[in-house]
């Protein structure tokens, strides 16, 4: 009996749909599930007369796969990834290898890969964004780790992966150690910032404007057909226009309290380990926990006093206004995103290639859009570009939008509407392109308190000086460091 070509652990939404993608694709799976039910479900439900073997224990699964071994894990991140590793390690031999297609973080995955040296097995950390429909029908895969398991495995991944326009493959290489997992955290601190903003449009429309959900839905399915197209701006638009049973929009009855996997956390999180301001990902990020207090938000809004302001003005210039905060915003958050990959990949020896991640994410995966094909283009025409901002293309893009980005930042703030993640990237915008902040007294103030020390305008760049401000501190200043 022929044995399968990749054995596939983990038969939940994203782990039936992948095998399902494979088989498609002209691959044989085995797979398995650690609840064996599940298994006998999928073989004779969905997977019924298709090229599948059914296992129903880790040998099995390994003794049903081709030589040398590739098993997927689609499971949850964390502690279960460890779980199985260590249960499939007795049934595979050196030069199999074990891809983890869960969110793990990158850190885990990292140490896995020194893990698994020590059995002479391959290892890979590969994200895969795309949801249900993405694992279905193509996904975008970022799949980093040992790089010897690449030859291997690429067949099969660039061959079920999303094409771009193009034709291209949304799969690529990315790099060693946790890199996969890596940039796939950051796209989904992306996605996070991405639907944050599309949210506060939506709010601004509601809340400020006075339109209906309808309205809204149509202003998004006209943006989808510009320089904002996109999926989430798609999904949006129909989201808007779904009704009920008893007529009303679907979307009025849903609780307005977010949930989170962690992903845009570790991002944040990350990008302060490095000092990288990810200010409009962390924002979305709160403004996600925010949601979440829902009783005290509904105590508060009966205590606490505010404003109500109603529009008076030209409405479909405001919704101008409001598609180039939109614009803008996002241009924000991708370069902070893009920045935060930089940073990292200096500190880990990544050689990221950051047109090829934009184009991998051109097509499946949730922050998919025409915009990403700008990106690439920036990145392919200027390998060391530091900041997206600073590409011509980006650079007048933001001006042409800065004065409507503004408007809309500033009306809402006196209407009352929150907008966290609007004003962190004008805010963002503002210090970035500021050629002096007030972080002179900040470090006067640490010098006073601290005698931390400080650069000086008229003195070359790395000499430190301390003041004794008091009179009283003497001259003995405290050892200099960042972190």
């Amino acid at each position: 009996m022929k044995k399968a070509d990749i054995g596939l652990v983990g038969l939940a939404v994203m782990g039936e749909n992948l095998a399902l993608n494979m088989e498609s694709k002209g691959f044989s799976v085995a797979v398995f599930n650690i609840e064996t039910e599940r298994v006998d479900a999928f073989i004779n439900g969905r997977g019924a007369g298709k090229n599948f073997t059914g296992a129903f224990s880790f040998e099995k699964l390994c003794t049903a796969v081709e030589k040398p071994r590739k098993i997927m894990l689609m499971i949850r991140a964390g502690s279960p990834v460890d779980e199985t590793i260590g249960k499939l390690i007795p049934f595979l031999e050196k030069g199999d290898i074990i891809i983890d297609g869960g969110n793990s973080h990158f850190g885990d995955t990292a140490n896995r890969i020194e893990r698994l040296k020590e059995h002479g097995i391959l290892y890979i950390g590969t994200g895969v964004s795309g949801g249900e429909e993405g694992a279905l029908t193509g996904p975008s895969i970022m799949p980093g780790g040992d790089e010897a398991a690449w030859p291997l495995v690429k067949p099969i991944f660039q061959a079920i992966s999303a094409k771009a326009e193009d034709g291209s493959p949304c799969c690529e290489w990315v790099g060693t150690g946790g890199a996969g997992h890596f940039v796939k955290m950051v796209h989904n601190g992306i996605e996070y910032g991405d639907m944050q903003l599309i949210c506060e449009a939506y709010d601004v429309m509601r809340g400020y404007l006075g339109m209906s959900a309808d309205e809204i839905g149509d202003v998004f399915a006209e943006w989808n057909r510009a320089e904002l197209s996109s999926y989430l701006i798609e999904i949006t638009a129909e989201i808007l226009r779904t009704k009920d049973t008893d007529g009303s929009p679907l979307v009025e009855k849903i609780l307005d309290t977010a949930g989170q996997k962690g992903t845009g956390k570790w991002t944040a999180v990350a990008a302060l380990d490095e000092g990288i301001p990810v200010t409009l990902i962390s924002e979305a990020v709160f403004a996600r926990c925010l949601s979440a207090a829902k009783n005290e938000r509904v105590h508060a809004s009966k205590v606490l006093g505010g404003v109500t302001q109603n529009f008076s003005g030209d409405r479909g210039l405001f919704i101008q206004n409001i598609k180039s905060a939109l614009y803008a915003a996002k241009i924000i958050s991708y370069a902070q995103g893009f920045a935060l990959l930089r940073a990292t990949a200096s500190t880990y020896g990544w050689e990221l290639k950051f047109d090829e991640i934009a184009r991998m994410w051109r097509g499946g995966c949730i922050i998919r859009s025409a915009f990403l094909g700008k990106i690439s283009e920036a990145f392919a025409a200027e390998p060391g570009l530091i900041n997206l901002c600073l590409a011509t293309y980006f650079t007048d893009a933001l001006k042409d939008a800065e004065d409507g980005w503004r408007k809309v930042c500033a009306e809402s703030i006196i209407a009352g509407i929150p907008i966290p993640s609007f004003s962190a990237a004008l805010a963002y915008y503002d210090g970035y392109r500021a050629e002096h902040l007030p972080a002179n007294l900040l470090q006067a103030q640490r010098d006073y308190f601290g005698a931390h020390t400080y650069e000086r305008i008229d003195a070359e760049r790395g000499k430190f000086f301390h003041t004794n401000w008091t009179g009283r501190g003497g001259n003995t200043a405290s050892t200099t460091y960042n972190i």
